[in-house]
């Protein structure tokens, strides 16, 4: 380890390696299929829940809702319950949300930008194992 790595690891308290560590949860709800997405689709702008659920498709009302809460909880979603009647409820990105979005983002385009790459090796892994 260079004297750089060493120190760059001394700024750092938190390892999301460690079992034990917070990052390591604060982790898994940005990676997380729904968490990710989610961040992904509010990084285009605020959106009410249906049309948060309908960006995301696939995700259940339960499981969106319980991601909202826990990226709500971390920190990165911000939730505006207007007091109108029917309720109205927005969801937006903090800045901390913004960031973490963007890069989340990069490596989303980047996944995106490789499938082909992706899908050749799947059929060639495929092809590998069903010819043993």
């Amino acid at each position: 380890m260079t004297s750089t790595e060493r120190a760059v690891e001394r700024e750092l308290p938190y390892d999301v390696f460690a079992k034990a560590c917070p990052s390591r949860g604060a982790l898994e709800h940005v990676t997380g299929r729904w968490g990710g997405l989610t961040l992904g689709a509010l990084h285009e702008g605020s959106l009410r829940f249906n049309e948060l659920r309908r960006r995301v498709d696939g995700v259940s009302e339960k499981m969106l809702s319980q991601t909202l809460h826990a990226l709500e909880r971390d920190g990165l979603v911000h939730r505006e319950a207007q007091p109108t009647n029917p309720p109205r409820v927005d969801y937006e990105l903090t800045p901390l949300g913004h960031e973490v979005a963007g890069r989340l983002l990069a490596l989303i385009q980047c996944v995106e930008g490789r499938m082909d790459d992706v899908l050749a090796a799947r059929e060639r892994y495929d092809a590998a194992r069903g010819a043993l």
